[in-house]
């Protein structure tokens, strides 16, 4: 079970490092390129983004995260290692809390009301709703990329402890 464990903590802490990149990359470049691009360019780029995220590496990348990391827990739990099971606990928790749940309630409502809109119709007014969308979805994505980045540090300490052989604490 230890060795199930840690190779559930080490691969958690893969999975957390590329949803953080993930998320940085878009708050970083991809949320201010589009901002100084031509809106209705902005507007139909993230439709075709969040039309083509949806796929099977995403979807693993994203809902095993919270998964590995609660049967990390559990594993060391079993294995008498406490400190480990709390800290994976603990990655848990502000992934889900700053991530994953961001996602559920803010992103995905704002982004399943670009998908409405027809940036061509909207003319002019493309630019307010550009600015609306980017304003609300990117201080929100920088939660999600530093709450994953966060995470990753009980995990790195989670990994530490079920190295060591002690089993107390």
């Amino acid at each position: 079970m230890k060795y199930v464990g840690e190779a559930l903590a080490i691969g958690t802490l893969v999975l957390m490092g590329i949803m953080a990149g993930f998320f940085f990359a878009f708050s970083n470049t991809v949320m201010p390129g589009f901002d100084i691009t031509n809106p209705i360019s902005a507007i139909e780029g993230m439709q075709g983004i969040n039309t083509v995220v949806r796929n099977p590496v995403f979807f693993v990348t994203f809902f095993l995260t919270p998964v590995f990391a609660l049967a990390a827990a559990i594993c060391a739990f079993i294995s008498g290692r406490r400190r480990a099971a709390v800290l994976a606990g603990i990655a848990v928790v502000i992934y889900l809390s700053g991530a994953f749940l961001v996602t559920i309630l803010h992103h995905i409502p704002l982004n399943e009301a670009l998908a409405g809109v027809d940036a061509r119709a909207l003319g002019a007014e493309a630019a307010s709703v550009w600015i609306a969308y980017s304003s609300e979805w990117t201080p929100m994505n920088t939660v999600r990329a530093c709450a994953s980045a966060v995470a990753m540090i009980p995990l790195v300490y989670c990994v530490v402890s079920l190295r060591r052989q002690d089993t107390i604490a």
